[in-house]
């Protein structure tokens, strides 16, 4: 299909966010670096092997992206990133840093100007290593062998973004790919049907050590890829990240009590099992409900089978997910999220949850229909300026891109280092630093630069 220009994308034209809501994210020493290494440095040519990554798009809000001297992160002029931490780095408890970075929170730190950042590790049984453990530190968790998966934690400067210290803090699960942040912290998401996983955890911000995990049984057994809280009313979103998924939410009997209540998956009114890939298009909405799951815990992968028995719609690969606020009320909550091969391209679209009540709307508000528009978008955050970014895993050189309120996709960053995904989009409490990871090569990177206000 032809290389399209930004005013073909397949997104909505209209602002589709009234407010910004403020976005948590993560992070990981090492020098501040990027385009301008904080001065003004010569431009250079692109080398060949990224020529294909340029596309006819028409420079956004930020302008277009500058080659890094770096060879890691191609930023719009004024901005630049620093690496906080990568694979195998020593931390403070003994461990060695695990790879495969992925989604990650960050959190106000425990002293006056540091920030606590939780991160995701995707390790299966036979993916990475967390090291021999320090005597004196035996992990608790009965499948901990051969089970690399887990969080760790990064206390780092606000200013600088220098490492202060880093400890595992969960251990002995298994692919930990996305989650969320939490008024109870980081929930950090096992994408994994393995025997004895398949479950949400729930990790302390301020645990300086490992600590045995805690599973939270009540949010089901699935392929668990990334969750999101409504503050107000302590509903849980929950996105499974398979081709015939569903989406999910918790609803707590007492908010007070958060973990103890009913899990749904999401229905079409009147259309059952319906389709949101091919069925749904960008510029219409659908009305939704929710059917109650009666065994969130099953033996066998059966959660989404109970699910779509009773009409859920599917949801071709659920991965990020958001809070975010209605485009048509800003005094009513918004999910978003990614589903990363929905569309007729298979390209990807982002999602819109209204809810109301037991019900709500749901609608498209971008399509890829080519890969120059956007290509399988993954993590997603919104930023405490009023836009939208989410990453990429996609099939070429990989992205970092914004969704204004004029309904415009636009780049901010691009992977020049390798072909990996970008992981882990998120944002610092104080919406100065943005954190994204490059998950094969495992860099952990924290980005700052004039970022836009959508009004």
């Amino acid at each position: 299909m032809p290389k399209q220009d930004a005013s073909s994308t397949t997104v909505t034209r209209r602002g589709w966010l009234a407010r910004s809501a403020v976005g948590l994210g993560a992070v990981g020493g090492g020098a501040w670096l990027g385009h301008h290494f904080w001065g003004t440095v010569e431009e250079e040519a692109i080398e060949a092997g990224l020529a294909h990554a340029q596309h006819p798009r028409a420079p956004g809000p930020l302008g277009p992206l500058r080659p890094d001297p770096g060879g890691i992160l191609d930023l719009p002029e004024g901005f630049s990133y620093r690496v906080i931490d990568r694979r195998g780095d020593a931390m403070s408890d003994g461990f060695v840093t695990p790879g495969r970075y992925d989604g990650m929170a960050c959190f106000d730190g425990p002293e006056p100007g540091t920030w606590t950042l939780l991160r995701n590790h995707e390790n299966g049984a036979r993916m990475g290593s967390l090291g021999p453990a320090p005597e004196g530190r035996a992990i608790a968790h009965e499948h901990v062998r051969g089970m690399p998966g887990g969080v760790t934690r990064v206390v780092v400067d606000a200013a600088t973004l220098a490492k202060r210290s880093a400890n595992l803090v969960l251990a002995g699960t298994v692919l930990n790919c996305a989650g969320g942040p939490s008024p109870w912290g980081w929930l950090s998401c096992e994408e994994s049907i393995d025997r004895g996983h398949g479950y949400v955890f729930v990790c302390d911000p301020l645990a300086d050590r490992v600590a045995p995990p805690r599973p939270i049984r009540a949010f089901g057994r699935f392929r668990h890829e990334a969750a999101c809280v409504d503050p107000d009313r302590g509903i849980v979103y929950l996105t499974e990240d398979r081709e015939g998924g569903s989406l999910y939410r918790f609803v707590p009997h007492d908010p007070s009590v958060p973990f103890e209540g009913q899990l749904q998956a999401m229905r079409v009114r009147g259309r059952a099992r319906f389709h949101t890939d091919t069925q749904l298009r960008v510029g219409s909405d659908v009305e939704i409900d929710w059917v109650p799951i009666s065994d969130p815990d099953p033996s066998d992968d059966t959660v989404r089978v109970e699910a779509q028995r009773q009409g859920a719609a599917i949801v071709r690969r659920g991965e990020g997910i958001t809070y975010a606020a209605s485009a048509r009320d800003p005094s009513r909550p918004s999910i978003v999220l990614s589903a990363t091969e929905g569309g007729r391209a298979r390209l990807g679209q982002i999602l819109r949850l209204d809810p109301e009540g037991d019900g709500g709307t749901l609608s498209v508000i971008a399509e890829s229909t080519d890969q120059s528009d956007f290509d399988m978008p993954d993590n997603l955050v919104m930023s405490p300026h009023g836009t939208l970014y989410f990453t990429e895993d996609g099939h070429a050189r990989n992205y970092v891109r914004g969704l204004g309120a004029d309904g415009r996709v636009f780049d901010l960053a691009r992977n020049r280092l390798s072909r990996s995904e970008l992981v882990g989009v998120c944002f610092s409490p104080d919406g100065s630093t943005m954190f994204v990871g490059i998950q094969q090569e495992s860099v952990l990177l924290g980005i700052r630069g004039p970022w836009p206000e959508t009004t």
